[in-house]
């Protein structure tokens, strides 16, 4: 097949469909990625790719529209929301080149894939969208937006629309299904689950911790993965046990943690690392006693399966799961994670001390469990066939 792939992120930012539309390359299919400059996380468009337009990426053609660099602050976000979603619809209503189908990857914004509907009403083939997140629900639990805003009823009507003029919805939640039916009405499209693609790396080196109990954190630090709450955790347990809280990522709330740490004192028993490759997130997990997988429960987002639960899987390593609905019943089923009782961080303290006080060969038969859950359930090789098949019907 020929595939056209709407997506405002793709490498070198570091997001799951890097891993899909090389996959799809390798499994024989011709695939153009329409995407945006890459900015996420460096608040700038990155050095050398102010003038690139078009290049190719490990077999995958890749063409960057023009926007404006993700910054902090509300109206940067919303102009380098509006910059992609303007310059994509251009380029794609424009776009000769025949495709076989539209395959468009949403995380934050919606908004982002409008230029694959177009196309695929003018060229007269399907669009698939595969949904990793909910809008305009994400957008408050957040508290980006009120709920009862007249923002969020302009929202909710423009999202609800994108939604209907699609040709098939994959679904990385289960749960999505209950949200696009009961609140936003959308009954005519064909939804299916499809896990999100996982995003694992092997180890490149090994890391030597100075402590004997050691918990990483990997990934977005924004309001919803209470990244605060376990900085405070690990203060609580300090005490108890020989702890060090290991963090690894970006996001809105960087700064807070960061501040959180020194005014506690804690920089001893957490450390801040700031964003890191993949490959140096395995190698952190290599030697950790537990992977932090957390997720606030609020609203219908916080009973979704994160990307981080997926990918912790593989590395055979317990979970420390802060994490209720779809993802706490996927840890419960892979038999392989201590789930904290709350989001407090005397909940997650507790969650600690128990995954520590295990001994050796327990923690062991845990990460066990989980390798083995992730080969079943989530290995990207079976997802891209999942995902083949979708856009072949």
């Amino acid at each position: 097949m020929k595939i056209l792939i709407v997506c405002q992120f793709f490498y070198p930012e570091i997001f799951s469909i890097n891993d899909v539309a090389k996959g799809l390359v390798k499994k024989g299919h011709e695939v153009l990625v329409v995407t945006g400059k890459p900015n996420y996380g460096y608040g700038r468009i990155l050095d050398g790719y102010e003038s690139v337009n078009d290049e190719m990426i490990d077999g995958v053609r890749v063409h960057r529209c023009p926007l404006r660099p993700r910054k902090k602050g509300r109206l940067s976000i919303i102009a380098n929301y509006l910059s992609f979603w303007f310059h994509s619809r251009r380029y794609l209503k424009r776009l000769k080149e025949e495709f076989d189908v539209v395959y468009s990857m949403s995380l934050s914004p919606l908004i982002s894939i409008v230029g694959g509907t177009i196309y695929a009403r003018k060229h007269h083939v399907r669009h698939v969208l595969h949904c990793l997140d909910l809008w305009p629900e994400a957008t408050v639990v957040t508290g980006a937006v009120r709920r009862h805003s007249l923002l969020y009823r302009v929202l909710f009507g423009w999202c609800k629309k994108i939604y209907a003029n699609l040709d098939a919805i994959l679904i990385s939640s289960p749960s999505f299904k209950r949200y696009f039916h009961e609140t936003l009405g959308v009954k005519n499209v064909p939804i299916s689950y499809v896990p999100q693609p996982p995003q694992v790396s092997l180890p490149t080196r090994e890391i030597t911790y100075d402590h004997k109990f050691n918990f990483v954190y990997a990934g977005n630090i924004g309001t919803l993965q209470l990244v605060e709450e376990a900085v405070l955790a690990t203060e609580l347990v300090q005490d108890k046990i020989d702890v060090c809280l290991h963090i690894l990522g970006m996001g809105a709330r960087a700064d807070a943690v960061c501040r959180l740490i020194e005014e506690h004192g804690l920089s001893k028993r957490v450390k801040y690392y700031g964003i890191r490759p993949r490959e140096e997130v395995a190698s952190y997990y290599q030697n950790a006693t537990g992977i932090i997988v957390s997720l606030s429960h609020k609203g219908i987002v916080g009973d979704t399966i994160p990307n981080k639960l997926n990918s912790s899987l593989a590395y055979g390593k317990p979970i420390l799961g802060v994490i209720q609905g779809d993802g706490a019943r996927v840890l419960e089923e892979a038999e392989g994670a201590v789930l904290s009782h709350g989001e407090t961080p005397n909940d997650i303290a507790l969650a600690m001390l128990r995954l520590a006080q295990m001994d050796e060969k327990t923690r062991q038969k845990l990460g066990d469990n989980n390798a083995a859950y992730f080969k079943a359930h989530y290995e990207l090789d079976g997802i891209l066939d999942e995902i083949v098949n979708h856009l072949k019907k």
